[in-house]
């Protein structure tokens, strides 16, 4: 019997992957090109993308305790058979900022424990290279910044060098900025803050002509903490928007496909796997240069672990740990609890999954964060948008979208705009996909805007009942929903593939064409009109074999829905060769 190695969802420490004989797809090849880049390199990710993981690579390659591992953790890596002249040669002082309480009441005292222990167990560690005096006057110094610049004026003196390796950087201040509010933040990031006094220690030290840091390595998901506590990250390279890099951190189709080959998945299995990862998990890219589009690590591994325990997909095929909680977006979509400019520009993007533009900015401070600009930048570093290689941004994949419509969803209710009963509107779409019972569900979403008033002012205009019904038609997931998407040389406004992956036994797919009269020109004989048209457009759209083949066997119906203001006016099915 063939034993396999373990998958390594949830293991960050590249250590324990090694010892513990996991798969590892090896990314060591970065480090020679990390030397040349720069001693101090800063690096923006969303989360669960790896970055944990790659800092505990650098630790195990770098740490002159590690010597005599070298072999144990690295062989038939690319670095063992290419190692660099400072392999083994730092002492390794590392932060991992998640550990610091977001409480605005502890955070200034967790953040001093924290940083109390790690300078403590590096002491330990290191304890051969260091004096007597040295345990002596750290133990004098109270606060972090003060231990910190002990510390590399001592390792400078010794001819020591230092790599310093900060993970999750932003972790509490983020938190703080979305659950505290700016003030709070203020304190941390600007003045005398003491988060801020502690970066002035690590950029005064990287400026000394013999300074105790050799090499220093920092990962987070945004560059706002970065730009309010440095001014702009001066005292390092950043790396993220580089395409050289582009590829360090995540799975390409080529490591997917040797994955499911090392797993021995039938090539059958393997097909399917491939597409349905491909849909949901693939296409970031990080560089609008870069050529290859990246997989999610967690996403990846989080359907491989469940596939090889069961057979089959994942009932779910997100992975709640990769979400992007919506309390990272409220302050920046809701302000005084009403929706702001950046709630329509989420909507718009949405509708269009993506955006005209791909510029992003590299830095921006908390003050321009509801800048359109900086809030779109602020999407693509959260993992929300991705550079397409055309010139615009576009929202990745089907886990995203999903995550997408929850934001809508969450932001209306957040504002008291509207609140809907999920379970009546998932049995709804439900009937909606074995029965054939569609109109309810349109029903229902425009009697449930009669009674709720205050989302009427939101519902003005095709586009945005198009947005709407985006929202709620994915409160299941019976249907991958795509929009605005070329059919029949149109564009359809709405349709709804069978998602028969999940479910096999699914009944019936949708083409919906959304026509919008405004209150002032509706009459009978517009509406007639405007019916006639959508039936030649959907007619179109029945036609294209990419629509036949994705509806997999499921019978296509063509629906045309005519919204006049608020008003649901019409609600008919298209009759077309097939049906």
């Amino acid at each position: 019997m063939t034993t396999y190695k373990t998958i390594p969802y949830g293991i960050a420490s590249y250590k324990t992957i090694r010892q513990e004989n996991c798969y590892y797809v090896d990314k060591t090849r970065y480090i020679p090109q990390f030397e040349k880049t720069g001693k101090f390199l800063f690096l923006i990710r969303p989360r669960r993308f790896g970055k944990s993981s790659l800092l505990t690579v650098l630790e195990c390659y770098y740490d002159i305790a590690r010597k005599e591992e070298f072999e144990l953790l690295f062989s038939g890596t690319y670095i063992a058979d290419h190692p660099t002249p400072e392999k083994n040669s730092h002492l390794i002082l590392k932060f991992n900022f998640s550990q610091v309480s977001p409480d605005p009441d502890e955070v200034e005292a967790s953040f001093q424990g924290h940083a109390k222990n790690c300078f403590f167990f590096f002491g330990k560690k290191y304890s051969e290279f260091l004096d007597n005096d040295y345990f002596e006057m750290m133990a004098e110094h109270r606060k972090a910044h003060q231990k910190l610049e002990f510390l590399m004026n001592y390792a400078s003196s010794k001819g020591l060098k230092v790599y310093v390796l900060i993970d999750e950087y932003d972790n509490f201040t983020n938190t703080i900025l979305t659950t505290a509010g700016k003030e709070k933040y203020h304190e941390l990031t600007h003045g005398a803050g003491f988060f801020r006094f502690f970066f002035n220690i690590l950029k005064g030290a990287g400026d000394q002509a013999d300074s105790g840091i050799g090499r220093m390595f920092i990962t987070g998901v945004s560059p706002v903490t970065m730009d309010d506590v440095t001014s702009g990250f001066n005292i390092g390279r950043n790396i993220s928007l580089l395409p050289e890099f582009n590829e360090l951190l995540g799975f390409t189709e080529q490591d997917v496909a040797e994955m499911l080959d090392y797993y021995e998945i039938s090539e059958s299995d393997s097909d399917r796997i491939m597409g349905l990862m491909k849909e949901w998990y693939d296409n970031y890219r990080f560089s609008d240069r870069a050529e290859t589009t990246m997989f999610n690590t967690d996403m990846v591994l989080y359907f491989m672990i469940r596939f090889l325990e069961s057979g089959t997909p994942p009932d779910n095929m997100i992975d709640q740990n990769v979400r992007t909680d919506y309390g990272k977006l409220r302050h920046l979509i809701v302000l005084d609890r009403q929706l702001n400019g950046n709630f329509s520009y989420l909507s718009d993007i949405i509708r269009t999954q993506g955006t005209k533009s791909a510029r992003i900015a590299e830095g921006f401070p908390v003050e321009r964060l509801l800048k359109p600009s900086n809030f779109i930048s602020l999407l693509f570093y959260f993992g929300l948008l991705s550079h397409t290689g055309t010139g615009r941004l576009c929202i990745p994949n089907q886990t995203v979208k999903k995550l997408m419509y929850e934001y809508l969803r969450e932001g209306y209710e957040d504002t008291d705009v509207f609140n809907l009963d999920f379970w009546r509107i998932g049995e709804l779409i439900r009937d909606m996909a074995y029965k054939e019972k569609w109109e309810p569900v349109f029903r229902f979403l425009a009697d449930e805007v009669e009674k709720q008033t205050s989302v009427r002012d939101y519902l003005s205009g095709e586009k945005v009942i198009q947005t709407f019904l985006l929202a709620y038609l994915n409160v299941t997931d019976y249907y991958v929903t795509r929009s605005e998407e070329e059919m029949g040389k149109g564009f359809a406004d709405l349709y709804l593939e069978p998602f028969m992956s999940k479910y096999p036994d699914l009944k019936y797919a949708y083409l919906i064409e959304l026509k919008y009269i405004s209150r002032g020109e509706f009459s009978d004989e517009k509406m007639k009109e405007q019916l006639a048209e959508a039936g030649r457009q959907l007619a179109g759209y029945a036609a294209d074999k990419r629509v036949v083949r994705r509806s997999r066997g499921a019978a296509l119906k063509c629906l045309t829905l005519v919204f006049s203001g608020w008003e649901l006016k019409a609600a008919e099915a298209y009759k077309h060769h097939g049906t």
